[in-house]
């Protein structure tokens, strides 16, 4: 079944354009005709149940993420409100801080406001999607999975622990940590199963347990935890830290204890944000943040103007860029 893209594409306009030709609003009769021209082609026809939901909802998206404050969900917004602008829709940004209550509040507001749809990165793994389901408006999660039948966009969070925890191997690294996020939440776990399948190899590495600590997403997650792991009675000789934040959390302790790079090794999975280091003393696992916004809101939009294929999710690649300094003899 052809989407709304692939008309666009056909008939050389923006994908706002065909979404205005088959739900009445006026257009210059020669784009209205190459839209239609370009559906008859393609066999594109929209899904008329789809149709009269969006006639009566706001052009308007959710976009409901968990740390406002994190550049990481900053750029998966611009790639959201990037592709949403182009469609003819509106960007409402809603921030939980992780809270169960504030996320259920704002998918009421979503569906009171007869948004037009959800995008969603889940507080955590008890997020009830029935009612926004139920009054169908579609939903795209990203970055955490749901357990629901709809669209997703992930990370691949455990090839993203395991790359990060193979480069301090490979550096010459053998003792090494890693500080995650909350044990409930799904890259969390998955990004320190990454990790536990490197290091679980390592002859003398000491045991994964001792060795790996939960805290917060954030940066006084990663300070936190990295000061328990130095009050060990053997200190890791390197730290693999679970997102953005914690990394930089890891490496202000690092910095007060006269322990930088290389003297502690520190990979980090997401782009550091910001530190008084060079990039290329740490260790990098970059995730495609951006590109994650832009695939979510292509997808939603999508199913706003009728897609019914069965849902998927699409998970994207990580890009490692390790540290430039020598390796360990």
């Amino acid at each position: 079944m052809a989407t709304i893209y692939e008309v666009a594409r056909r008939a050389g306009v923006s994908p706002a354009t065909v979404s205005r030709v088959f739900n009445g609003v006026r257009v210059s009769e020669a784009k209205a005709q190459s839209v239609r021209d370009a559906a008859a082609e393609l066999k594109f026809t929209p899904n008329r149940t789809a149709r009269t939901l969006r006639r009566q909802s706001s052009e308007v998206i959710a976009l409901v993420i968990p740390d406002i404050e994190n550049p990481y969900f900053t750029e998966l917004a611009r790639g959201v409100e990037d592709v949403a602008q182009e469609a003819g829709y509106s960007v409402v940004l809603c921030n939980t801080d992780e809270q169960l209550s504030k996320e259920s509040t704002y998918l009421d507001i979503a569906i009171s406001e007869n948004m037009a749809g959800v995008i969603l990165a889940p507080a955590s793994d008890h997020t009830n999607l029935d009612d926004v389901i139920a009054s169908g408006r579609p939903v795209v999660a990203v970055d955490r999975s749901t357990g629901y039948d709809i669209d997703g966009v992930m990370m691949a969070n455990r090839a993203a622990g395991k790359a990060a925890a193979e480069a301090l191997v490979k550096a010459g690294y053998r003792r090494i940590a890693c500080i995650t996020g909350p044990r409930e939440i799904e890259t969390a776990f998955e990004r320190a199963g990454g990790w536990r399948s490197v290091v679980s190899q390592l002859d003398g590495g000491g045991d994964e347990d001792e060795l790996v600590r939960y805290s917060t997403f954030r940066v006084d997650g990663g300070r936190a935890a990295m000061e328990d792991l130095l009050a060990l009675p053997e200190p890791p000789d390197a730290v693999v830290a679970a997102n953005n934040l914690m990394g930089v959390g890891v490496l202000q302790v690092l910095s007060e204890r006269g322990l930088i790079p290389p003297r502690i090794g520190v990979a980090v999975v997401g782009g550091l944000p910001f530190t008084t280091l060079t990039p290329t003393a740490v260790t990098m696992v970059r995730l495609p943040a951006r590109h994650m916004g832009v695939t979510a809101a292509r997808m939603l939009i999508e199913r706003i103007n009728g897609d019914v294929e069965p849902a998927r999710t699409i998970v994207l690649r990580n890009e490692l860029m390790p540290a430039s300094y020598p390796a360990r003899a």
